[in-house]
């Protein structure tokens, strides 16, 4: 995936980013992954015309990418097209906000033809103890419940749409299954949501092929001050900023009392002069 992702920032003339970004990490640039989720093709994919992913694999989540906000269009081809001439989907203009962050998927629609749906990922924070789930229908099947534990939590989700919810943080046995059913056609799985986090779990493949397979994504940093929940700091992956602070505050009591030891001292040495 390093590979692929230099691969892209190459052709793009851009600043590639290996592994999951923090909200402020993107200020000021936008961000963009792409996720292949068409199944049984390798695919090329093209940015403003230039060649960006080479023989881009199903399943695969390319990315986040560092670009300066504006228009981009995007086209998928047949792998080692000459150009994007003739892609197989798109051309898609998409609009992208510094500041903002993106996923770009190609996909089936609800009857299996070759498309593409832009999503804007959500990076609000997320309340102590918390994580943000979203899940997104991408695969050539009617509309779908999700559940949670056997419980569904999403109902009547259709594709190309998505569903958002706010849950504790832990893992869960997720699964998806059609609309006012559940029996999986995908999962159960063991899905892992950690406090400030907000992961993207994307339904793709084909129901009529038996392909059905789940693709995820997780932005973290997003967690609310005082950064957890009592104890959840150590385990943290993000929690470096609040164990900095907390550092310089013990700096600065241990400077406040050795000035103050320092007063003392001078006051006591005055005392005897």
């Amino acid at each position: 995936m390093r590979k692929t992702v230099t691969a892209l920032a190459a052709a793009a003339g851009l600043t590639a980013a290996v592994g999951f970004m923090t909200p402020a990490a993107a200020a000021d640039t936008a961000q963009l992954s792409v996720l292949h989720a068409v199944p049984d093709t390798t695919v090329d994919v093209y940015v403003n015309g230039a060649l960006t992913l080479d023989d881009f694999t199903p399943g695969t989540l390319a990315g986040p990418l560092d670009l300066p906000g504006g228009s981009y269009d995007l086209a998928i081809t047949a792998p080692d097209a000459a150009d994007a001439s003739a892609p197989i989907i798109g051309p898609v203009t998409v609009e992208m906000a510094a500041g903002g962050n993106y996923t770009a998927v190609a996909n089936l629609d609800a009857t299996g033809k070759p498309t593409a749906n832009f999503y804007t990922n959500d990076l609000s924070m997320v309340e102590p103890g918390k994580a943000d789930l979203t899940v997104r229908h991408d695969a050539a099947a009617p509309a779908v419940d999700v559940l949670a534990n056997g419980t569904p939590v999403i109902t009547g989700l259709e594709n190309p749409n998505e569903k958002s919810l706010t849950v504790d943080a832990g893992t869960i046995s997720a699964s998806v299954a059609a609309a006012g059913t559940t029996d999986p056609v995908i999962g159960p799985a063991d899905l892992t949501l950690a406090e400030g986090t907000h992961t993207f779990v994307y339904a793709w493949g084909s129901l009529e092929d038996g392909n059905l397979a789940l693709a995820t994504q997780t932005i973290h940093g997003m967690e609310s001050a005082p950064n957890a929940v009592p104890g959840a700091l150590a385990s943290s992956d993000e929690g470096n900023g609040g164990a900095l602070a907390a550092g310089a505050g013990v700096a600065m009591m241990l400077l406040v009392g050795a000035a103050a030891v320092a007063r003392r001292k001078h006051s006591a040495s005055a005392a005897r002069s």
